[in-house]
């Protein structure tokens, strides 16, 4: 199947070939005749499958086929992080002719920049919930023509906690329009946002609902939690890897591991929600021309990052919210390459793996690694007492409503 056969104008077909691309991805083919065709649709696919292809081309050929003389807002696209708002406009302007304007607005960076864009007049918006608000009641935006409404990794908003500002947002903009929403993993609480805001969704599955990615190897290592740093480093010193994306469950760890990396001779560098704008991105830009072999971040800051090439992946922690799993190791493995996720377990963290086997619905190969197996007579008692604490805090947590606490990681 080509581009072309899925009836897609023809600026956007030769864009693609200009780009290398001669065919659609399982949920590009999927996806985009009913998007087509104006209907309502709820996705499940995994990271670096060309889902934002799949629902921006549909949405691009709409605009170019109607043109709209008053540039305001046609078309929204809401994601979880700023992060993510960035790779989508990068990944659609790629696309699109040159007259198109596409706008990405998210916090962390002045409002006025922002607001200017919008007042010049705009075709397609992709923003964070907070910041849209914002902009909003600044009078910077106008909503009032949306005819596309799309929900991108619509798991991670309500996992941080946007239900309020969606519900907000959704004020703002027509009832009648055409609502998408993709997401690589579901769970109740997300049919039941979509019975809310989709009206006789298509359901499109072109993987195991909540599958890790195909083509990732995964391997886990149980080791003592105060090895994990220097294993870290000789793992990837001892493989010569140049790229590596480290994942720490929170802030503090993420810069202390980057520290004790730099120490032992490996160039490394953090990212996190205490970090301007403008230090991620310089870090990211690093990482991603290889100043820096590895790069430290914490689940949200890493949301919606597309590092081409990306072969390696490290837990150093296990997340406490198990579909996180998923989205770490879609890191690698992208766009039908191979990858390699490997996660550190301490004695005591089991429950956290299990969980994520159940997300996975699969298990995780474990293994010790020569030289440093893990001192069973230290680390049971101890981790054991933290594990049950962990699950205490995880579950009053989930009782107050999740994660609205770190929408701005």
């Amino acid at each position: 199947m080509s581009f072309s056969s899925l009836y897609i104008d023809e600026r956007l077909v030769n864009q693609l070939g200009t780009l290398g691309f001669e065919s659609p991805t399982p949920i590009q083919s999927a996806a985009i005749p009913h998007i087509l065709d104006g209907k309502d649709v709820m996705a499940g696919a995994q990271t670096g499958t060309g889902k934002t292809a799949a629902f921006g081309l549909p949405i691009l050929h709409k605009l170019l086929q109607t043109p709209s003389e008053h540039k305001k807002a046609r078309a929204l696209i809401l994601v979880p992080t700023r992060e993510l708002a960035q790779q989508v406009k990068q990944s659609l302007v790629s696309y699109a002719p040159e007259e198109m304007k596409i706008e990405a607005v998210y916090g962390g960076v002045s409002l006025k920049p922002q607001m200017d864009s919008l007042r010049a007049g705009v075709d397609m918006i992709i923003a964070t919930p907070g910041r849209l608000i914002d902009l909003h009641s600044k009078r910077a935006v106008d909503l009032r023509q949306v005819e596309q409404l799309v929900f991108d990794e619509a798991d991670r908003m309500l996992d941080m906690g946007f239900k309020d500002e969606i519900r907000q947002v959704l004020r703002f903009i027509p009832k009648e329009r055409q609502t998408l929403l993709f997401s690589a993993t579901f769970d109740d609480s997300l049919f039941t946002f979509c019975k809310r805001i989709l009206t006789n969704p298509e359901l499109i599955e072109v993987d195991s609902r909540n599958s890790a990615a195909a083509k990732v190897t995964q391997t886990l290592y149980v080791i003592d939690s105060d090895r994990k740093a220097q294993f870290t480093s000789y793992l990837i010193g001892s493989k010569n890897w140049q790229q590596v994306l480290i994942f720490t469950k929170t802030k503090q760890g993420a810069d202390a591991l980057a520290k004790e990396m730099e120490k032992d001779g490996l160039p490394t560098q953090s990212i996190h929600g205490d970090k301007s704008q403008g230090a991620r991105d310089r870090a990211l830009e690093a990482f991603k021309v290889g100043d820096i072999r590895a790069l430290v971040a914490t689940d949200v800051a890493a949301r919606g990052l597309d590092i081409g090439g990306l072969d390696y992946v490290i837990n150093f922690d296990l997340p406490y919210i198990a579909e996180d799993y998923v989205h770490r190791i879609g890191r690698c493995g992208r766009a039908g390459r191979e990858g390699l996720a490997i996660s550190l377990m301490s004695l005591g963290e089991e429950y956290l793996l299990e969980e994520v086997e159940a997300v996975i619905k699969d298990r995780i190969p474990q293994q010790w690694y020569p030289g440093f197996e893990p001192d069973l007579t230290k680390e049971i008692t101890d981790n054991r007492k933290n594990s049950r604490g962990a699950q205490k805090r995880r579950a009053k947590k989930r009782g107050q409503g999740g994660r609205s606490g770190n929408r701005r990681r």
